[in-house]
C-alpha cells in the first residue's frame, strides 16, 4: 500500500489554522479524498473524562486503552516521552493525504497560514513551504492563496501528490 503523502499546516498562534483546515478538509471530502489529521499539542491533552469507564481503566494501571463503537475508534497510549510526527504517521493507514495542524518544525512540507493581524513575518523558510495561505502580498516564490481559498489549495495537493480525481 502506498505511504499517504503528509503535508503539515503551519502558522502563529491564532493565525487561523483550525479554521483554514476545515475549510480544506471539506473541500477534500466533497472530492471524495479520504483524509486523515494530526493535531500537535505542545502543551498535553486529556480526552478521557474523569469517571468515565475508559478513565478508570487508565488509572487502574492500564498502559493502553482502546474505545470502540459501530462508528469510530480511539486509542488512548501512555507514551515514555513524546512520538516523532513519523511514528505518531505510521498509527494512520488507508488515507490518501494527511494534514497535521502544528508540526513546525518537522521535515514535512507546509501550508503556512499567515494573516497580517498577527505577523508581518512567517514561521517558515521559503523552501519549507508549498503554499502560503495570506491576506499579505508576499514575493517567495511559493503558490500564494487567499485566507478563504481552500478550493485551490485543493487542486495545488490534488495535483501535486496525485490524489484521485
Amino acid at each position: 500500500m502506498k505511504e499517504a503523502p503528509v503535508v503539515a499546516v503551519v502558522g502563529r498562534s491564532d493565525a487561523g489554522k483550525t479554521t483554514f483546515l476545515e475549510k480544506l478538509l471539506k473541500e477534500l471530502k466533497l472530492r471524495k479524498i479520504k483524509v486523515g489529521t494530526i493535531k500537535h499539542d505542545v502543551h498535553g491533552f486529556d480526552i478521557d473524562k474523569p469517571g468515565k469507564d475508559t478513565w478508570r481503566h487508565a488509572q487502574a494501571g492500564a498502559d493502553t486503552v482502546v474505545i470502540s463503537s459501530p462508528s469510530k475508534v480511539a486509542i488512548i497510549k501512555k507514551v515514555p516521552e513524546e512520538l516523532s510526527l513519523d511514528q505518531v504517521v505510521a498509527m494512520v493507514t488507508d488515507m490518501d493525504i494527511l494534514l497535521t495542524e502544528g508540526y513546525k518544525r518537522s521535515n514535512k512540507p507546509k501550508i503556512e497560514i499567515n494573516r497580517t493581524e498577527h505577523s508581518s513575518e512567517l514561521v517558515c523558510a521559503p523552501d519549507e513551504l508549498i503554499a502560503l495561505v495570506t491576506d499579505a502580498e508576499w514575493d517567495i516564490g511559493v503558490p500564494l492563496f487567499g485566507l478563504d481559498d481552500a478550493v485551490g489549495v485543493a487542486d495545488l495537493l490534488v495535483e501535486k501528490y496525485n490524489l484521485p480525481k
